[in-house]
């Protein structure tokens, strides 16, 4: 069992949400599936959870829906007014900087403010060629593009034009992004605390952060706690210097994220850990299928991804990014990290392919989330 630090857990509190991060492995079912997760969205907020997350993908079958997850988000926002949306995470080099303000700015009036944008610099190769940008290229566009996007959402109409040259996007804005967003300024947007740059982002915004199980270059291991918590503490230490308000610090805080790609909830450690296997088993299979269209993407050194993510059923991948067992297990797993400060746990409900059983799973696991885990840890 993973220690935490006693920082005064008694008085916080978790929230849970949900990552809608399935996949379809032909055409013909990628309609049953946005259908499907639409019935799982409106499962999860009746059932009390707290916001719903969508990654941004493109052209492999992950996520379908997911190559803009911005229309999905608020077609589900119209069918739940009082449920908060996310994104896990926007990657910001596919965006020209005008549509990713103007997006933003549209779903923040239709959520009235209930919206996070989690930002990031993308991680496929065969993504970013598909959008004119070069992999090794990515985050130099990515923060380009976040510095553009500010300038474009503090622009007022008579201010000087602002001029767009940042790779493939290219452009000349005269007058303003519209429609004014609802949040002052803009939506919060939520960067992954792994660099100490964008850790330093979040701080200085009161934005909350992605925290992650993992250093790089390895994507895995078997002690992820070690991790969440030196990233946290760099976050934290980082916002609660940056002279915001104790609303504002508490916000941030009740907000920042630790994502499981898989979480799954059965009556007994043994049911789930066998159903588990077999949730896996098809991930894999899809991954390993993707992956041969990314090698692809790989022709040269402007498009080799360095780092390379475990085989999902070893204890590496497995240890990282699944949260998994009885209720009572999940709750004592959860228990340091609540006593951390991590405030929103991210359930990935739905990975892999959504067939029918899948679905089930993952509505299995939303309701004993529901009834056994969230009321002890609220």
């Amino acid at each position: 069992m993973v220690q935490a630090a006693q920082t005064g857990g008694e008085d916080k509190h978790m929230r849970f949400s949900v990552f809608l991060n399935a996949r379809t492995m032909r055409p013909e079912d990628d309609r049953q599936l946005m259908k499907d997760l639409e019935s799982h969205a409106l499962r999860a907020s009746e059932l009390g959870f707290s916001a719903i997350f969508m990654p941004d993908h493109h052209f492999n079958g992950y996520m379908p829906v997911a190559s803009d997850s911005f229309i999905f988000a608020a077609y589900l926002a119209a069918k739940m007014p009082q449920m908060h949306f996310g994104f896990s995470v926007v990657s910001v080099p596919l965006h020209h900087p005008v549509r990713f303000a103007e997006r933003i700015n549209i779903l923040d009036q239709l959520t009235d403010g209930k919206l996070l944008v989690g930002i990031g610099s993308g991680t496929t190769p065969e993504e970013m060629i598909g959008f004119g940008v070069n992999y090794k290229d990515a985050g130099a566009v990515s923060d380009r593009n976040l510095e553009l996007a500010e300038a474009l959402w503090a622009k007022a109409m008579t201010d000087p034009a602002i001029e767009i040259d940042n790779g493939p996007h290219q452009g000349r804005v005269l007058q303003r992004i519209a429609p004014a967003s609802f949040t002052p300024g803009h939506a919060r947007l939520m960067p992954v605390a792994m660099k100490e740059t964008s850790a330093q982002r979040a701080a200085t915004h009161g934005w909350p952060a992605f925290i992650p199980a993992f250093t790089p270059p390895k994507i895995g291991g078997t002690e992820p706690f070690v991790h969440v918590k030196k990233f946290f503490d760099i976050y934290h230490a980082k916002l609660t210097a940056a002279g915001h308000s104790d609303e504002v610090v508490k916000s941030a805080l009740d907000w920042t994220t630790h994502t499981y790609q898989c979480v799954h909830v059965a009556e007994t450690d043994d049911q789930a850990r066998e159903e588990l296997e077999v949730i896996l088993k098809a991930y894999q299979a899809a991954v390993e299928r993707e992956a041969e269209f990314n090698a692809r993407a790989e022709s040269n050194a402007e498009n080799t991804k360095t780092d390379r993510t475990p085989n999902a059923l070893t204890d590496d991948w497995i240890g990282t990014w699944c949260l998994y067992g009885s209720p009572e297990t999940v709750i004592e797993h959860l228990t340091p990290y609540k006593q951390l400060g991590i405030g929103n746990v991210l359930c990935g409900t739905t990975t892999g392919p959504l067939t029918e059983e899948r679905l089930r799973l993952g509505n299995q696991t939303l309701d004993l989330l529901a009834r056994e885990v969230m009321p002890a840890l609220a």
